[in-house]
């Protein structure tokens, strides 16, 4: 998996084409992530006890890691990931700069 928590992605499918947010989740089986403010839906929550009310709670759905570019914090692009290695280590490197992002 090239996208960790914390990473700065633009969305570059679906209803939110050319969004930026930062990476919240990632869940590595499924290959998909949730992004802060993008892909928000609405989910209507039941009154649990008799006399509450239920409320509407907006939440972050996951997105499929293809539909996502890591922005590179050095040339501030979006850019495809690329891995180095450096001795024993794996890198993430950006492809346009050729910077360690890691």
């Amino acid at each position: 998996m090239k996208l960790k928590v914390n990473d700065k992605v633009k969305i570059t499918k679906g209803k939110d084409n050319g969004k930026e947010g930062k990476v919240i989740q990632v869940f590595v089986a499924d290959k998909k992530v949730v992004v802060e403010g993008a892909n928000v839906i609405k989910k209507t929550m039941r009154a649990r006890k008799s006399g509450e009310k239920g409320q509407v709670i907006e939440l972050s759905a996951p997105l499929a890691i293809s539909n996502v570019m890591l922005i590179c914090p050095k040339c501030a692009k979006p850019t495809r990931v690329s891995m180095k290695v450096d001795g024993k280590d794996k890198k993430r490197a950006c492809r346009h700069c050729e910077g360690i992002i890691d």
